[in-house]
């Protein structure tokens, strides 16, 4: 995959379309395995933000009330690919 960062959002849209590609078209094996390969790095990726999300959401909702972190769900996710 490119060295460019990416967005949560935008590896998603990725994935799905990498996902797409694999499904509906018949591509030549190493290609096909170089888009594998991006796909399952952008699925760890995507987790990656999720899992960080949710312990954010965690940390928030601690004992049962919304607990007010600054910085914790700051507009939008920090991480980039």
């Amino acid at each position: 995959m490119k060295a460019e960062k990416k967005t949560f959002e935008e590896a998603l849209a990725r994935l799905e379309q990498v996902v797409r590609e694999l499904e509906l078209t018949q591509l030549p094996l190493d290609q096909a395995l170089e888009l594998f390969a991006e796909g399952i790095t952008l699925s760890k990726y995507c987790n990656s933000c999720l899992e960080q999300a949710e312990q954010k959401i965690s940390m928030l909702m601690a004992d049962g009330e919304l607990k007010d972190i600054p910085g914790a769900l700051s507009g939008g996710s920090s991480r980039e690919l």
